[in-house]
């Protein structure tokens, strides 16, 4: 049999190194032409989460239009951005990949709306949170191998899926929750994948929202960070058309955060100087991370966004009603499991059977996190529109 494909060239000594993985939940043999990193992402890209994604809201509802971006777009912008920080910092870019590109796989339909109201219907029943909920499809819901639940993946991989954790949930998540109760830091991929995410939505919403005409480039010129690139960009191209503006503006605003956060982050690091993945995690702080001139910048266009973007009333009217339909179905469904598909149906009954209530909440919250805007919306209509009786 082939030996198993050694670790990347040119690692930092601070870089996760597939051959030193804290390992699996259930032992596998390793593979022969892949590294234990790069299995993580083809499992992951091979999932049923993942190409939900396809037809899962960013920020506008996915049949609003063909251009915008959805989950999976947004996912794979993240991965690009990530890749690019870990090779400038030495960090293992296979693994970097995996994370990103596992990142949502527990996102609701409709965007954030769709889970603040299953958090909400869920609040009496340990509540729901996406990044909890990827970690929970990875290890449990996903159902492709003959030998265990879920996709199996390296402890480092499920590590970089959840970025916050009540302390009550940190308790049960074992090793993957410890970090939450002794405020030490996840490793340094994990760390940069979460920033890269905040890069790609925050500058890709900035294109959906212009192209959806909620935003205006005249109003961005008063947007710290965007302002200046704009002015850049118009000094060096007096001509150029609004749409080629935009495109141009977007990538240098990419080009940039990336480039501040890993001058700053290569800074940290050079200071700390940890000599392994571990004296990475067991630091007070994240060493990943932008300079505090840029942090404000970024702070201060997250905030514009939030305001003129998130809450524009053409969105809220998407996300009142996209709420709506979650809250609804979970009403309906957790009432009368008997309206469950028949493997749903079971899983409640078994679950309830264990832990009452709770555990029925959970496997409806589990159906409905895994839907797809339109099949919310069809099932949605097939329990409460009239005319639809199958």
């Amino acid at each position: 049999m082939p030996e198993p494909l050694g670790d990347p060239p040119g690692l930092a000594p601070y870089a996760e190194r597939p051959s030193t993985s804290r390992g699996r939940q259930h032992g596998e043999h390793a593979p022969d032409l892949r590294n234990a990193f790069q299995r993580d992402r083809d499992r992951i890209i091979h999932s049923s989460a993942f190409r939900r994604l396809e037809y899962k809201t960013q920020v506008f509802v996915n049949h609003e239009g063909d251009l915008f971006r959805t989950r999976l777009t947004h996912t794979l912008e993240v991965a690009q951005i990530a890749r690019t920080i870990a090779r400038a910092l030495a960090l293992n870019e296979d693994l970097t990949e995996a994370i990103a590109l596992a990142h949502d796989l527990g996102h609701t339909a409709f965007g954030h709306a769709g889970q603040d109201a299953l958090d909400a219907c869920m609040a009496e029943h340990g509540g729901f949170e996406h990044n909890l909920q990827s970690l929970r499809v990875v290890d449990l819901l996903e159902a492709r191998y003959p030998g265990f639940d879920g996709l199996n993946l390296t402890f480092e991989t499920r590590e970089g899926l959840v970025k916050r954790c009540p302390l009550h949930h940190a308790e049960r998540l074992g090793d993957i929750g410890r970090r939450f109760l002794d405020g030490t830091q996840p490793g340094l991929e994990a760390q940069l994948t979460n920033i890269a995410d905040e890069i790609a939505y925050n500058s890709h919403d900035i294109d959906d929202g212009l192209r959806a005409g909620l935003l205006t480039v005249s109003q961005l010129r008063e947007v710290p960070l965007v302002g200046d690139i704009l002015t850049e960009v118009t000094a060096e191209h007096p001509d150029l058309g609004e749409r080629r503006l935009i495109y141009a503006a977007v990538r240098r605003l990419i080009g940039h955060q990336v480039r501040d956060l890993v001058d700053a982050s290569r800074a940290r690091i050079d200071a700390a100087a940890p000599a392994s993945p571990d004296a990475a995690r067991a630091l007070p702080e994240p060493l990943v991370g932008f300079s505090d001139a840029m942090r404000e910048r970024h702070q201060a266009l997250k905030a514009y966004l939030y305001e003129h973007l998130y809450r524009h009333y053409r969105v809220h009217r998407m996300t009142t009603k996209a709420a709506r339909v979650v809250r609804e179905l979970f009403t309906t469904l957790f009432g009368d499991p008997r309206l469950l598909p028949p493997q749903f149906r079971a899983d409640a009954e078994a679950r309830e059977a264990r832990r009452g209530d709770r555990g029925r909440a959970r496997a409806v919250a589990d159906y409905i996190a895994g839907m797809t805007d339109r099949f919310a919306l069809d099932e949605h209509e097939r329990l409460h529109t009239p005319k639809r009786l199958t």
